[in-house]
């Protein structure tokens, strides 16, 4: 009997690759139709896209999983509940589950919609016209308040769709992680707001030179900063952190992101911009936080619950580290500084390093999310969260979305778009149809201020060995502590296990005055 139901488990796991190996070829799919497919193959992208997304449905739906996963429910290789295939069953059982529950023409129609929406939503913020873009969206809308309802929910239809990003979670938890966190935030940023940025020499000037800040708080510097000088200065800051281009490489794209197409398949995207480098740098950062992750996961593993990401909130822990908590810092750019200076010469020479820190850290209310402070990062989340959440219930149309936008904008942060691409059309996520994303980079940012300072308790300095441009260690624990166990725990298990403590929003705020106290005069 034992062998018999050995034998069932490795069907069950070859099935399972298999989805994944359909799975890697969408992805294959996505990341072309974002970097570089012409404009006029989208409509065929979009039904070869709905064709794979159908057949993936059907493989996670197929009859004979449900029958393995009965047999396998009272094997003895679900004795041991921390065994890895009492994990993986136990992570199959969960995801068959929610699968079974949604039509296969929804799933269909779901992705068919999301393809072409994100065709569209580039058109339109490059031509700034909701209008056009209003009809997808509201399809869009209408297909995830479908979707919703057929996983079912008890409190809030937002929370299966929370669930597929981060599974466990509920809305009403995640809000109140999110008020507590903005009840500090907003006092900390009108204090900041009310201060005079302290100089980091005695007697320094001020001067901004060719570092200027630039008008609108959208960008930290602004200069002549060469575009192919930056792509070499990019991948630098990749390979310096860890990331392996013999499994991985970068590409441009209109909105950042990183994808995995296979065990030793990782792309980065990125942006540039003629006149600051920092956005394309800080944008590598993020994304090469996502890679690690996902090079750090067991190779032997991929398409298996162990060899997954446990959820969004996790990923986005890693990429907000590398890029605010290591890349933001004093102690990284007192290493890198000087190598940036010799890369743009033009740009940097006449920059001094407290001119550049101060520059890449201002504090000061803006528009556009991805190029938002620390601080305020986190109300601009609010307002998508609170949005999308009212999308979905019907207490919001798509219609009135960039008044309610402006609106939300000029109670949190205190500035209103003057148009849509910086307002309710900056962000890709909602033409991809994925809602319920947004609130996960806030809990990014509340867990990476966690993992981060029990990696210090457990390292030393950190600041110390990034003076030295010593990335390893932290590297190395981060796969030790998080990456390597794949979704053998849940994220809350996951904090508390390494940390001691569940998730909280006080050691992001104790980053946040350590870090932020000094460079306004606050302490």
């Amino acid at each position: 009997m034992k062998t018999i139901k050995s034998n069932t488990y490795a069907r069950l796991c070859d099935h399972v690759r298999e989805i994944a190996l359909v799975q890697s070829i969408e992805s294959l799919l996505e990341w072309d139709e974002r970097t570089g497919m012409p404009p006029a193959a989208g409509p065929y992208r979009a039904e070869q896209m709905s064709h794979l997304a159908g057949r993936v449905h059907q493989l996670w739906t197929d009859p004979r999983m449900a029958e393995w996963l009965a047999e396998l429910a009272d094997s003895p290789l679900v004795a041991d509940h921390d065994s890895d295939a009492a994990v993986t069953l136990r992570e199959l059982r969960r995801l068959y589950d929610k699968k079974v529950r949604l039509p296969q023409k929804l799933v269909e129609e779901l992705t068919r919609a999301a393809v072409l929406g994100q065709q569209a939503w580039a058109v339109a913020r490059r031509a700034n016209d909701f209008e056009g873009f209003r009809p997808l969206l509201e399809r869009i809308v209408a297909l995830k308040r479908e979707e919703a309802a057929a996983f079912g929910f008890t409190d809030s239809p937002y929370d299966p769709l929370l669930d597929e990003y981060e599974p466990g979670a509920k809305t009403a938890e995640v809000s109140r992680v999110l008020a507590a966190l903005a009840d500090e935030l907003v006092p900390l940023l009108t204090a900041i707001v009310n201060a005079t940025p302290r100089a980091k020499g005695a007697g320094e000037s001020t001067r901004k030179t060719s570092a200027a800040v630039r008008a609108g708080g959208d960008s930290a510097l602004d200069g002549d900063f060469p575009l192919d000088v930056q792509a070499t200065f990019a991948r630098l800051v990749a390979e310096q952190v860890g990331f392996d281009f013999n499994a991985g490489r970068i590409d441009v794209s209109a909105h950042p992101f990183c994808t995995q197409l296979g065990p030793h398949d990782h792309r980065l995207t990125t942006r540039y911009s003629q006149r600051d480098m920092t956005d394309a740098i800080f944008s590598i950062l993020h994304e090469v936080g996502h890679g690690l992750y996902q090079q750090g996961l067991p190779p032997e593993h991929f398409g298996l619950p162990l060899g997954e990401a446990i959820s969004l909130g996790i990923h986005e822990s890693q990429s907000r580290l590398w890029e605010n908590l290591v890349g933001r810092s004093r102690a990284y750019w007192e290493w890198l500084f000087s190598q940036a200076q010799h890369s743009f010469p033009q740009a940097l020479t006449d920059t001094t390093l407290d001119e550049f820190y101060r520059l890449i850290n201002q504090v000061r209310p803006s528009l556009v999310r991805i190029e938002a402070d620390e601080v305020t990062y986190n109300l601009h989340i609010l307002v998508r969260f609170e949005l999308e959440q009212e999308l979905l219930t019907g207490d919001l149309e798509v219609a009135d979305l960039p008044d309610a936008w402006h609106d939300r904008y000029h109670h949190y942060l205190g500035v209103t778009p003057q148009n849509h691409a910086e307002g309710v059309l900056q962000d890709i996520h909602w033409s991809a149809g994925a809602i319920g994303y947004f609130p996960t980079y806030s809990l990014g940012n509340l867990y990476a201020a966690q993992f981060f300072e029990q990696a210090e308790a457990d390292l030393g300095s950190l600041d110390e060995q990034f003076r030295r441009g010593q990335f390893a260690p932290l590297r190395e624990w981060l796969v030790e502590q998080i990456h390597r166990h794949g979704r053998r725990y849940s994220a809350a298990d996951l904090v508390e296990r390494v940390t001691g403590r569940p998730l909280s929003h006080e050691p992001l705020m104790r980053h946040f005055r350590r870090k932020f106290g000094p460079l306004y005069g606050m302490n």
